[in-house]
C-alpha cells in the first residue's frame, strides 16, 4: 500500500496564490493602474467639452459678425437736387433763373451698401412733393434682381436688375463718399422708366434673403419693362405710381403701372 503525501509549503503557496486572485493587494501595481483609469477618461471628457465650447464660440462669433456687423454695412444719409429733363437753363434771363430754381426738386435717401454681399439697400424718404411715393429699394447684384417696396401702397414689386442704371456697390460708395465730402455737385437730371405689373408671386423665398426681408408678408408682384411688352399701346391709360430715387449720377423716376 502506497501512501501519498503533499509538501505543506507547496500547498500553502498555492492557497496563497488563489487568495491573491480573489482579494487584490492594495500595493499591487496593476491594481493601482485600474484605479487611475477613470481619472484619465474624465480628463478626455473635459478636453472634449472645452473643444466643443470653443467651436461654439467660433461659430457663434461668425454668425454674429455676418448678421450684425456685415448687415450694418456702410450707411449714408444723403440727397441730391435734380431738374426736369425738358427744362432749359438760360443764364441771361434772371426771371428764368428764378423760375429754374423753383423747378429744382430734391430726393433724400438713406443708403446702406453691403460690399461683401453685393447688395444696396435704399430708403427713399417722404418727398417734399406729392407725386412720388416713399419706398424701400433693394438691388441684389448676386441674384441680379431689384425689389421696390412702395410704402404708400404697402406692396412689393420685383424686376431683373438694370445694371445700365444702377451702379455697382463699390462705385456707388465712391459716389456717396463724394456727395458726403461736398466735392461732387449735388444737382442732376431725371431719367424716366416705366414698368408694368404682370403677375403675383406666391413664393418669394427664391428671391434671396434681403428681398425676402423687405417683401415678406407683403403682396409681391413681378414687373416687366413696358417697352418689352408687345401689343401694349403707348397712350393706353394705366393706373400708375411713381418712385423717384437715385443710385447713380442721375435721378430716376420709376413708374409702376397696372393694366
Amino acid at each position: 500500500m502506497v501512501k501519498v503525501t503533499f509538501n505543506s509549503a507547496l500547498a500553502q503557496k498555492e492557497v496563497k496564490k488563489d487568495s491573491e486572485t480573489l482579494i487584490p493587494d492594495d500595493k499591487d501595481p496593476e491594481a493601482a493602474q485600474v484605479v487611475g483609469h477613470p481619472s484619465r477618461v474624465w480628463c478626455w471628457c473635459l478636453y472634449l467639452g472645452l473643444a466643443l465650447m470653443l467651436s461654439g464660440v467660433v461659430v457663434g462669433g461668425a454668425y454674429l459678425y455676418k448678421y450684425y456687423v456685415l448687415e450694418e454695412g456702410q450707411v449714408f444719409v444723403c440727397g441730391t437736387k435734380y431738374r426736369e429733363e425738358n427744362y432749359r437753363i438760360q443764364e441771361e434771363n434772371d426771371d428764368l433763373l428764378q423760375e429754374c430754381d423753383l423747378s429744382l426738386r430734391r430726393i433724400d435717401e438713406i443708403v446702406r451698401v453691403l460690399q461683401d454681399e453685393e447688395v444696396e439697400l435704399i430708403n427713399v424718404q417722404v418727398p417734399n412733393f406729392s407725386d412720388s411715393d416713399p419706398a424701400i429699394i433693394v438691388h441684389d447684384f448676386k441674384r441680379r434682381l431689384t425689389a421696390y417696396l412702395d410704402l404708400t401702397l404697402d406692396k412689393c414689386y420685383v424686376i431683373p436688375l438694370n445694371t445700365s442704371v444702377v451702379m455697382p456697390p463699390h462705385d456707388l460708395m465712391d459716389l456717396l463718399a463724394k456727395l458726403k465730402a461736398g466735392t461732387y455737385l449735388p444737382q442732376t437730371y431725371l431719367v424716366h422708366e416705366q414698368m408694368i405689373v404682370t403677375e403675383k408671386l406666391d413664393d418669394i423665398e427664391p428671391l434671396g434673403t434681403y428681398i425676402y426681408k423687405v417683401c415678406q408678408n407683403k403682396d409681391t408682384y413681378r414687373l416687366q419693362r413696358r417697352d418689352t411688352i408687345l401689343g401694349l399701346q403707348k397712350c393706353e391709360a394705366l393706373n400708375c405710381h411713381k418712385i423717384r430715387h437715385f443710385e447713380n449720377h442721375f435721378a430716376v423716376e420709376t413708374l409702376i403701372c397696372e393694366l
